[in-house]
Formats: C-alpha cells, structure tokens, sequence
C-alpha cells in the first residue's frame, strides 16, 4: 500500500523525534534529559511527543522495532514447508547481511549502546523484553503445532532461539564497543549463526514446519 502524505508526514516526525532525543541521550545521559527538553529540541510540543511515544523509554526502544512478538512474528510468516527454528535463522542472518537498525549494525551504535547500558531503566527493559519474547515464541509453536499445555517442547524450543537471538546481540554489543566496524561485526556474527546451526539437533531445526496454507473458497 502506498504511503499517503499524512502517514508520511507522522512517520517523519515520529523519527525526528525519536533521532533528536537519541542524539540529546547520547549527550548527556538518558536520566538527565527530560521530555520538555526532547520536545524543544525536536521543535514540537510535550504533548505531540507523547502521542507518539508512550514512555521516555520508548524513545530508545519503540514498540514496532523492539518487540516482544518480534520472534513470534516471523514464525508466523514463514513460507509454507519451512521450520520454525530455520525461518528465526534466516531472519538473523537477512538483518546482519543488510547491516539492519534491528540489530545495531549502523555507524554510531556504539555511544548509543553506552548510553543504554549506563541507565538501568533501560537495561531493565531489554531484561523483561527477552522473557517476553521467549514467552510469546513459545505460544506461538504451541498453537501452530497443536502442542498440548503440558507438552514442554515448544517452550524448550523457544528458549533455545530466545538464547540464540540474545547472543547475537550480545556479541554485537561486545564487539561495538571494542570498537569493531559493522562489516567486521556482521561477517562474525554470520560465523557465529553458522556454528550455531552447526549444533542445533535436527529435531530442533525441523521442529514446526509450516504446512501449507489451505485455499479460500
């Protein structure tokens, strides 16, 4: 669907917004910048920062980009015939070759992520957001294999992706801020999914493969 002028419009200051109070975080410390401020510098009122992001934290870490359904969603969209676990490996390996935002692959991550680490409502917030992603994977292999509610192994087989995904960002993490160029980062983490595959057991890779979807009438 093609964007309209007025999405457009709320999407270009929704990221203004987001690219100023990131900019004055980075400054000076996220506990030490408050809203008004962001607000001021964005060139937009209290309120409009607001109607666009429900929390200072959400500033850092929006919804639609650091989502608990983030794991469930691309299960959920997976072509037919593909494993869960694979299609979670493919996802990876997409967003480190395009060097995506998704995963800290950009210039200037590294103050960025200095930033984050330095404020503890934050850190606490990535914390919940790796149980509630595990959590909301594992719903999702249950429904879509008809798992019964005492049947562990969609929850084991989440827990090994949700360990896999909190990896990856963490090794992106450490080498940002040794300093590492994205390039150098991406073809290591490329390395690391490999080895991971690697040791995956097949019942884990070809757990929950996605079975063609029936015709409408």
């Amino acid at each position: 669907m093609t964007e309209g002028l007025r999405e457009r419009k709320k999407r270009q200051t929704r990221e203004r917004i987001s690219r100023v109070a990131t900019g004055l975080f980075v400054e000076r410390g996220f506990e030490h910048v408050t809203i008004a401020e962001v607000a001021a510098a964005a060139e937009v009122s209290v309120n409009t920062v607001y109607n666009y992001f429900a929390t200072k934290e959400d500033l850092v870490l929006p919804p639609e980009e650091a989502s608990p359904q983030r794991l469930a969603d691309i299960v959920r969209g997976r072509s037919p015939g593909e494993p869960a676990v694979q299609a979670v490996l493919a996802r990876l390996r997409d967003e480190v070759r395009r060097r995506d935002r998704k995963v800290g692959l950009t210039e200037g991550f590294g103050r960025v992520l200095e930033m984050m680490r330095a404020a503890p409502t934050l850190t606490a917030r990535l914390g919940d957001l790796g149980g509630q992603m595990t959590d909301a994977f594992a719903d999702a292999l249950a429904e879509e294999t008809g798992a019964a509610p005492d049947d562990p192994l969609p929850r084991v087989v989440a827990w090994h992706l949700g360990c896999v995904h909190s990896l990856v960002y963490t090794e992106i993490g450490r080498r940002t801020a040794a300093g590492e160029r994205p390039d150098v980062i991406a073809e290591a983490v490329l390395d690391l999914l490999d080895v991971v595959e690697s040791l995956l057991g097949e019942r884990v890779l070809t757990y929950a493969v996605r079975k063609d979807q029936p015709c409408s009438e």
